[in-house]
């Protein structure tokens, strides 16, 4: 059944949609009310109608540009079968949208993380919980291959999951920061790596 949206959450799923990329690229402190009305072609008055202010929309756009990647990520993790597999999914989704990613902005988690360590409480705790959330799948994942037998016991599941949303991470910023989107399939190459040597 199709979700039926009312008039103002349709609005403000289409201010989210329309801002996205451009919250992605300036950031927060960068991203001026001109900014939101020039994206959306709204006025001033119907963003904040909807909205109490702007940080309310970089808290949703937040949550959207996040949750684009996790979906499909999702998506691919009930698609595969074991669990080597599984945790595999994370190398091929981000081999498949490096270039997407970087067009968009680089990866908002990333992007929150180092704008708001400081300046922004909600949107650093957002950055976190994205953070905690990556780490505890990989860590479930991690400890259900364990179990199925498919990896060797005694891992270190909070080193290991850090080290793959790290080295992930990084790779994004050094793609884009060279514009060289290679730099990440090396480096993804090492996530592969760090999944096979779980493998009993």
């Amino acid at each position: 059944m199709n979700k039926s949206y009312s008039k103002a959450e349709r609005t403000r799923k289409f201010i989210i949609e329309s801002t996205a990329e451009v919250f992605n690229k300036k950031g927060y402190a960068g991203t001026s009310l001109t900014d939101l009305t020039k994206a959306t072609g709204l006025t001033k008055g119907s963003i904040y109608g909807n909205f109490e202010n702007k940080e309310e929309v970089a808290l949703a756009v937040f949550d959207y540009n996040s949750s684009r990647v996790s979906r499909l990520t999702a998506e691919r993790i009930n698609q595969a079968i074991t669990f080597y597999d599984k945790l595999m999914c994370f190398v091929s989704v981000y081999r498949s949208i490096i270039k997407d990613t970087i067009n968009r902005g680089g990866c908002p988690v990333l992007n929150t993380a180092t704008e708001a360590d400081d300046t922004n409480g909600l949107l650093r705790e957002k950055a976190a919980g994205a953070v905690r959330e990556w780490e505890r799948c990989l860590t479930s994942l991690i400890q259900q291959g364990i179990k199925a037998g498919e990896f060797k016991e005694g891992v270190n599941l909070r080193k290991t999951s850090l080290s793959i949303v790290a080295l992930i991470e990084g790779g994004i910023m050094i793609s884009k920061v060279t514009g060289d989107v290679t730099c990440m399939d090396n480096i993804l190459s090492t996530v592969e790596m760090l999944i096979k040597q779980l493998k009993k």
